[in-house]
């Protein structure tokens, strides 16, 4: 059976789908969160012969976004969000129908390249998406010391300044500062005005027995140069203050990190800070001197990526090496993907293109994907998600794909 995705022309239908599907408390405030979050003309559905009346049988959502890119390149994405299939409509081939037409829009839009924030992590590797971005979080005491002597002459002029998020115009410099400091941190996705105007918003059932969500931003000689927006939770034990601060991800520089990491695990009453996205290589871990100066430490997938356009997103990235390999790429769900493609890196640039030359390794679009953002893939083949029909091929392709340093996390969405 043919299953037609079309354009939502219904947004209260489209809103009463997700918050079935999602069961969290249904709040006037929803339709804000629609409104602000996904363009009516990305908003899709499906209706199933048979099926729901007052919702739809699946939907999804695009958000328009930016992500940085190895090399320094912001460029356009879309960003799949609002993922859904009805609980009566499972099993019925709508999630597959909707990525299928999400990833053709996507091309005939001339958007090479998809991603999203996994829900379960199990789904979308079978429509090509690769785990291309991994995030810890990290607890650390108050007072938690951070070592760093040849950023203290920097840090020093740089001072921080706590703010409500929802101030006017806390939005503006947010992504003001995401902007600016993209181009340094492959991985990094920056939203709409309007998102950002989404995150800095709550209303009134999400703040209930919260205080409200604070931002400190990193300032030098007046102007902003970096964020991190944090939450604190009182908690009390043995009448003593042990409260825990949570943190987001830190934006700027080096030098603002320092100073914003040591401002959030110094405020009054807190015990715990909680670092809620850090990074691989973030300095913030040498700067504690490892992982065993944490107090707690866990791992996370954070951006899954999706090469749509195989060969426009080959050449959107530079490469920090050289190679030239003939790969014969899997891909179901985006047909003109799939077949030999020779890949190329020289000089920091890459292109692809089609060839009928014997194929050096065989594998899913995936891969590419997990290793776009500059993440190693090289242990692929040990993993037998790869099969090598040229010694050494493989790892000619993830040396010349990866990063000096590894891709950072990125604002949920």
């Amino acid at each position: 059976m043919s299953i037609d995705v079309r354009p939502s022309q219904d947004a209260d239908r489209y809103l009463a789908t997700d918050q079935l599907v999602w069961f969290s408390e249904v709040s006037p405030s929803d339709a804000d969160h629609l409104r602000l979050g996904i363009p009516e003309d990305q908003r899709f559905v499906v209706d199933l012969p048979g099926g729901p009346r007052d919702t739809h049988s699946g939907i999804y959502g695009v958000r328009p976004m930016q992500m940085s890119l190895p090399g320094g390149a912001l460029v356009p994405i879309a960003g799949l969000t609002w993922v859904g299939v009805h609980p009566d409509c499972r099993r019925r081939g709508v999630l597959s129908a909707m990525m299928t037409d999400h990833l053709a829009r996507t091309r005939e839009a001339g958007t090479a390249v998809s991603a999203l924030h996994a829900s379960e992590a199990a789904i979308y590797g079978r429509f090509g998406y690769g785990l291309a971005v991994l995030t810890h979080q990290v607890d650390v005491g108050r007072g938690t010391t951070f070592t760093a002597p040849h950023l203290e002459h920097e840090a020093a002029a740089i001072t921080t300044t706590l703010q409500t998020m929802s101030d006017p115009g806390v939005a503006e410099r947010m992504r003001a500062c995401q902007l600016a400091a993209a181009p340094d941190v492959p991985g990094a996705v920056v939203g709409s005005a309007d998102f950002f105007t989404l995150m800095t918003y709550e209303s009134p059932e999400q703040l209930r027995g919260k205080e409200r969500r604070r931002v400190v931003f990193a300032r030098r000689d007046g102007t902003d140069v970096g964020y991190v927006g944090l939450r604190r939770e009182h908690r009390w034990t043995n009448a003593r203050p042990s409260g825990t601060a949570t943190a987001g991800i830190f934006c700027g520089g080096p030098a603002a990190r320092l100073a914003l990491a040591r401002r959030v695990v110094d405020l009054d009453l807190m015990g715990t800070t909680r670092l809620e996205n850090v990074g691989l290589d973030d300095p913030l871990l040498g700067w504690l001197g490892g992982p065993r100066g944490t107090g707690d430490l866990q791992t996370w997938d954070s951006t899954w990526v999706r090469l749509v356009d195989l060969p426009a997103a080959w050449a959107l990235r530079a490469y920090e090496g050289d190679c030239d390999v003939v790969v014969e790429v899997e891909d179901r769900h985006a047909p003109w993907n799939a077949g030999r493609w020779r890949l190329r890196c020289s000089g920091g640039a890459g292109d692809a293109g089609r060839t009928d030359s014997p194929a050096d390794l065989t594998l899913a679009i995936d891969v590419l994907g997990a290793g776009f953002l500059g993440h190693s893939i090289a242990a692929g083949l040990r993993a037998g998600l790869v099969r090598e029909h040229r010694p050494g091929a493989y790892g000619e392709l993830a040396r010349a794909m990866r990063t000096l340093v590894a891709p950072e996390p990125s604002i949920g969405f």
